[in-house]
Protein backbone atom coordinates (compact mmCIF):
# COMPACT_ATOMS: atom_id res chain seq x y z
CA UNK A 1 0.00 0.00 0.00
CA UNK A 2 0.95 3.56 -0.85
CA UNK A 3 1.51 5.65 2.17
CA UNK A 4 2.44 9.70 1.66
CA UNK A 5 5.58 10.22 3.04
CA UNK A 6 5.07 13.13 4.92
CA UNK A 7 1.78 11.19 7.17
CA UNK A 8 4.68 8.63 7.91
CA UNK A 9 7.26 11.32 9.33
CA UNK A 10 4.23 12.98 11.09
CA UNK A 11 3.38 10.12 13.01
CA UNK A 12 6.64 9.32 13.65
CA UNK A 13 7.57 12.62 15.20
CA UNK A 14 4.40 12.41 17.29
CA UNK A 15 5.03 8.73 18.55
CA UNK A 16 8.46 9.50 19.35
CA UNK A 17 8.50 13.55 20.53
CA UNK A 18 11.53 14.33 18.39
CA UNK A 19 10.95 17.81 18.83
CA UNK A 20 11.16 17.38 22.71
CA UNK A 21 13.90 15.02 23.44
CA UNK A 22 17.44 16.27 23.79
CA UNK A 23 20.13 14.56 22.22
CA UNK A 24 24.20 15.43 20.87
CA UNK A 25 24.10 17.54 18.00
CA UNK A 26 25.00 15.56 15.11
CA UNK A 27 21.92 13.33 15.85
CA UNK A 28 19.72 15.64 13.38
CA UNK A 29 16.76 13.34 14.67
CA UNK A 30 14.00 12.82 12.28
CA UNK A 31 13.53 12.84 8.46
CA UNK A 32 17.23 13.32 7.61
CA UNK A 33 16.67 12.95 3.30
CA UNK A 34 13.64 13.19 1.60
CA UNK A 35 12.09 11.17 -0.97
CA UNK A 36 9.66 11.89 -4.24
CA UNK A 37 7.11 11.67 -1.39
CA UNK A 38 5.76 8.30 -1.25
CA UNK A 39 6.38 5.49 0.96
CA UNK A 40 5.74 1.56 0.52
CA UNK A 41 8.19 -0.17 1.97
CA UNK A 42 10.12 0.75 5.41
CA UNK A 43 13.60 -1.17 5.84
CA UNK A 44 15.52 -0.99 9.14
CA UNK A 45 18.61 -0.76 10.26
CA UNK A 46 21.14 -0.09 13.54
CA UNK A 47 23.00 2.02 11.15
CA UNK A 48 23.25 4.34 8.47
CA UNK A 49 25.86 2.64 6.18
CA UNK A 50 26.74 2.12 2.46
CA UNK A 51 25.81 -1.96 3.72
CA UNK A 52 22.40 -0.33 4.87
CA UNK A 53 21.75 1.84 1.88
CA UNK A 54 22.44 -0.63 -0.69
CA UNK A 55 20.48 -3.35 1.30
CA UNK A 56 17.51 -1.24 1.72
CA UNK A 57 17.55 -0.40 -2.33
CA UNK A 58 18.00 -4.49 -3.10
CA UNK A 59 14.90 -5.24 -1.10
CA UNK A 60 13.03 -2.59 -2.52
CA UNK A 61 12.06 -0.15 -0.05
CA UNK A 62 11.72 3.85 -0.29
CA UNK A 63 12.45 4.74 3.44
CA UNK A 64 15.09 3.55 5.59
CA UNK A 65 14.54 4.14 9.20
CA UNK A 66 18.02 4.10 11.43
CA UNK A 67 19.12 4.77 15.05
CA UNK A 68 22.10 6.17 14.10
CA UNK A 69 21.81 8.40 11.59
CA UNK A 70 23.30 9.84 8.68
CA UNK A 71 25.04 12.91 9.92
CA UNK A 72 27.80 12.07 13.01
CA UNK A 73 31.02 13.91 12.86
CA UNK A 74 29.58 17.52 11.90
CA UNK A 75 29.44 19.06 8.47
CA UNK A 76 31.86 16.28 5.95
CA UNK A 77 32.24 16.81 2.19
CA UNK A 78 29.99 14.77 0.07
CA UNK A 79 32.52 12.53 -1.59
CA UNK A 80 34.09 9.03 -1.97
CA UNK A 81 31.63 6.77 0.06
CA UNK A 82 29.28 9.58 1.48
CA UNK A 83 28.12 10.37 -2.31
CA UNK A 84 27.82 7.21 -3.36
CA UNK A 85 25.58 6.97 -0.23
CA UNK A 86 23.69 9.83 -1.27
CA UNK A 87 23.51 8.74 -5.19
CA UNK A 88 22.29 5.57 -4.28
CA UNK A 89 19.72 6.97 -2.21
CA UNK A 90 18.13 9.62 -5.02
CA UNK A 91 18.26 6.83 -7.34
CA UNK A 92 16.26 4.42 -5.34
CA UNK A 93 14.15 7.09 -4.34
CA UNK A 94 14.75 6.50 -0.57
CA UNK A 95 13.84 8.33 1.95
CA UNK A 96 15.93 8.47 5.64
CA UNK A 97 14.74 8.89 9.12
CA UNK A 98 16.68 8.61 11.88
CA UNK A 99 15.75 8.25 15.35
CA UNK A 100 18.70 8.42 18.43
CA UNK A 101 18.03 9.07 21.97
CA UNK A 102 13.81 9.17 21.08
CA UNK A 103 14.15 5.84 20.26
CA UNK A 104 16.54 4.87 22.87
CA UNK A 105 14.21 6.02 25.68
CA UNK A 106 10.68 5.29 24.30
CA UNK A 107 8.51 3.39 26.85
CA UNK A 108 7.03 0.74 24.33
CA UNK A 109 9.80 0.85 21.44
CA UNK A 110 12.39 2.29 23.04
CA UNK A 111 15.82 0.16 22.77
CA UNK A 112 16.29 0.10 26.47
CA UNK A 113 12.42 -0.89 27.51
CA UNK A 114 12.95 -3.76 24.70
CA UNK A 115 16.38 -5.15 26.42
CA UNK A 116 14.65 -5.00 29.74
CA UNK A 117 11.52 -7.15 28.58
CA UNK A 118 14.42 -9.69 26.52
CA UNK A 119 15.98 -10.32 29.74
CA UNK A 120 12.67 -10.42 32.09
CA UNK A 121 13.84 -7.63 33.81
CA UNK A 122 10.86 -5.31 35.00
CA UNK A 123 11.73 -1.68 34.77
CA UNK A 124 10.63 0.75 38.00
CA UNK A 125 12.70 4.12 37.55
CA UNK A 126 15.63 5.80 35.09
CA UNK A 127 18.66 5.14 34.77
CA UNK A 128 21.62 6.64 32.59
CA UNK A 129 21.29 10.40 32.56
CA UNK A 130 21.57 12.70 29.84
CA UNK A 131 21.26 16.64 30.21
CA UNK A 132 17.88 16.05 32.06
CA UNK A 133 16.80 12.58 30.65
CA UNK A 134 17.11 8.98 31.78
CA UNK A 135 18.06 7.31 28.54
CA UNK A 136 17.80 3.89 30.27
CA UNK A 137 16.11 1.96 33.25
CA UNK A 138 16.81 0.38 36.44
CA UNK A 139 14.43 -1.95 38.51
CA UNK A 140 14.70 -4.23 41.43
CA UNK A 141 15.60 -8.05 41.24
CA UNK A 142 15.79 -11.20 42.54
CA UNK A 143 17.06 -12.63 39.44
CA UNK A 144 20.37 -14.86 39.30
CA UNK A 145 23.10 -12.87 37.62
CA UNK A 146 24.06 -16.10 35.58
CA UNK A 147 20.35 -15.92 34.03
CA UNK A 148 20.61 -12.11 32.66
CA UNK A 149 24.60 -13.27 31.57
CA UNK A 150 22.77 -16.05 29.50
CA UNK A 151 20.05 -14.11 27.98
CA UNK A 152 22.40 -11.05 27.19
CA UNK A 153 25.11 -13.32 25.51
CA UNK A 154 22.00 -15.03 23.49
CA UNK A 155 21.31 -11.52 21.96
CA UNK A 156 24.66 -10.93 20.99
CA UNK A 157 25.05 -14.50 19.60
CA UNK A 158 22.21 -13.92 17.99
CA UNK A 159 23.68 -10.57 16.09
CA UNK A 160 26.95 -11.66 15.52
CA UNK A 161 28.66 -11.09 18.64
CA UNK A 162 29.99 -11.71 21.72
CA UNK A 163 29.03 -10.73 25.55
CA UNK A 164 31.56 -9.84 28.17
CA UNK A 165 30.84 -9.65 31.43
CA UNK A 166 32.98 -9.05 34.36
CA UNK A 167 33.72 -11.61 36.82
CA UNK A 168 30.74 -12.67 39.72
CA UNK A 169 30.38 -15.66 41.93
CA UNK A 170 28.21 -18.65 40.55
CA UNK A 171 25.43 -18.06 42.92
CA UNK A 172 25.42 -14.54 42.84
CA UNK A 173 21.54 -13.10 42.87
CA UNK A 174 20.79 -9.15 41.00
CA UNK A 175 19.28 -7.57 43.53
CA UNK A 176 18.82 -3.96 41.37
CA UNK A 177 19.80 -3.46 38.04
CA UNK A 178 20.33 -0.87 35.27
CA UNK A 179 19.98 -1.01 31.71
CA UNK A 180 21.68 1.53 28.84
CA UNK A 181 22.10 0.22 25.42
CA UNK A 182 24.42 1.09 23.46
CA UNK A 183 28.03 2.63 25.01
CA UNK A 184 25.93 2.76 28.72
CA UNK A 185 29.25 1.94 30.84
CA UNK A 186 31.25 5.08 31.40
CA UNK A 187 32.52 6.46 35.19
CA UNK A 188 29.59 8.81 35.43
CA UNK A 189 26.67 5.85 35.16
CA UNK A 190 28.94 3.84 37.82
CA UNK A 191 28.70 6.75 39.75
CA UNK A 192 24.93 6.93 39.13
CA UNK A 193 24.78 2.85 40.06
CA UNK A 194 26.34 3.58 43.65
CA UNK A 195 24.06 6.29 44.05
CA UNK A 196 21.30 4.09 42.80
CA UNK A 197 22.05 0.56 44.77
CA UNK A 198 22.56 -0.61 41.15
CA UNK A 199 24.59 -4.11 41.61
CA UNK A 200 24.58 -5.15 38.03
CA UNK A 201 24.76 -3.22 35.23
CA UNK A 202 23.62 -4.39 31.90
CA UNK A 203 25.04 -2.41 28.57
CA UNK A 204 26.07 -2.43 25.04
CA UNK A 205 29.76 -1.40 25.32
CA UNK A 206 32.38 0.48 27.18
CA UNK A 207 35.61 1.33 27.52
CA UNK A 208 38.81 -0.96 29.57
CA UNK A 209 38.60 0.84 32.80
CA UNK A 210 35.05 0.67 33.59
CA UNK A 211 35.27 -3.03 33.84
CA UNK A 212 38.60 -1.99 36.38
CA UNK A 213 36.38 0.40 37.91
CA UNK A 214 33.17 -1.86 38.64
CA UNK A 215 35.05 -4.73 39.95
CA UNK A 216 36.73 -2.56 42.24
CA UNK A 217 32.96 -1.04 43.49
CA UNK A 218 31.70 -4.69 43.67
CA UNK A 219 29.43 -4.56 40.27
CA UNK A 220 29.00 -6.62 37.49
CA UNK A 221 28.88 -5.17 33.99
CA UNK A 222 26.91 -7.01 31.49
CA UNK A 223 28.64 -5.61 27.77
CA UNK A 224 25.89 -7.20 25.49
CA UNK A 225 27.07 -5.33 22.38
CA UNK A 226 26.47 -1.68 21.28
CA UNK A 227 25.10 -3.28 18.06
CA UNK A 228 22.70 -5.93 19.36
CA UNK A 229 21.26 -4.28 22.20
CA UNK A 230 19.90 -1.77 19.81
CA UNK A 231 18.64 -3.86 16.68
CA UNK A 232 15.46 -4.05 19.61
CA UNK A 233 13.92 -0.55 18.88
CA UNK A 234 14.11 0.28 15.32
CA UNK A 235 12.91 -3.24 14.15
CA UNK A 236 10.25 -2.87 16.81
CA UNK A 237 9.42 0.45 15.14
CA UNK A 238 9.53 -0.52 11.85
CA UNK A 239 6.86 -3.29 12.64
CA UNK A 240 4.92 -0.56 14.10
CA UNK A 241 4.54 1.65 11.06
CA UNK A 242 4.45 -1.48 8.74
CA UNK A 243 0.85 -2.64 10.54
CA UNK A 244 -0.19 0.92 11.04
CA UNK A 245 0.39 2.01 7.26
CA UNK A 246 -0.09 -1.36 5.60
CA UNK A 247 3.43 -1.41 4.54
CA UNK A 248 5.73 -3.58 3.65
CA UNK A 249 8.86 -4.11 6.26
CA UNK A 250 12.16 -5.54 6.34
CA UNK A 251 14.71 -5.86 8.95
CA UNK A 252 18.47 -5.28 7.87
CA UNK A 253 21.04 -7.31 10.59
CA UNK A 254 24.32 -5.46 9.34
CA UNK A 255 26.21 -6.82 12.44
CA UNK A 256 29.80 -4.89 13.39
CA UNK A 257 30.99 -7.39 15.55
CA UNK A 258 30.58 -4.71 18.45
Amino acid sequence: MTTELAQVVAYLDNALDIAAVPDYPGAVNGLQFANSGKATHVAAAVDFSSRAVHAAAQAGADLLLVHHGMFWGGSQPVTGARYERVRELITADMAVYGAHLPLDVHAEYGNNALLAKRLGLDPAGGFGRFQNLAVGLQGHSNTPTARIADAARALATEHGGTAVVTPFAADRITKRWGICTGAGASSETLREAIASGIDTMIVGEGPQHTAVEAMDLGIVIVYAGHYATETLGVRALAGALGRRFKLDVTFLDLPTGL
